[in-house]
């Protein structure tokens, strides 16, 4: 029942590019994203996380600019894909990291002012 209310506000939140809900972190999208090459976002979130809830509207925002249209959002669950957050060797959620042609190009924690999240996600393009 928890994980279906995140759900629902996730899809609320993030309507339009979804970043948590339709662009879910699975192992299988970040592999094919990376072989491909394409520009990627992979964002460390918690929901209870005021941080995160401060950086959703900014992503979504920037995301849905045509500049940044090209980036493919992924959400890890920090609470949910303990694994994945360990392979990613972040240690807190508010985690940015961006990747560009296969390797990871940056990191950012616990970022929220706009304009630094924008320099940052130009770093992927």
């Amino acid at each position: 029942m928890i994980q279906l209310m995140r759900l629902m506000i996730l899809i609320l939140l993030f309507s339009g590019k979804v970043l948590a809900a339709e662009e879910a972190f699975t192992q299988a999208t970040f592999d094919r994203l990376q072989e491909q090459g394409s520009p990627i976002l992979v964002w460390i979130h918690a929901d209870w996380c005021p941080t995160c809830r401060a950086q959703a509207p900014i992503l979504k925002k920037l995301l849905e600019q045509q500049e940044f249209k090209s980036i493919e959002a992924l959400c890890v669950d920090f609470d949910q894909q303990q694994d994945i957050v360990k392979a990613f060797k972040a240690i807190k959620q508010s985690t940015l990291i961006i990747f560009k042609g296969g390797k990871e190009v940056d990191r950012s924690l616990g970022v929220t002012d706009e304009q630094d999240i924008e320099a940052f996600l130009r770093k992927a393009l």
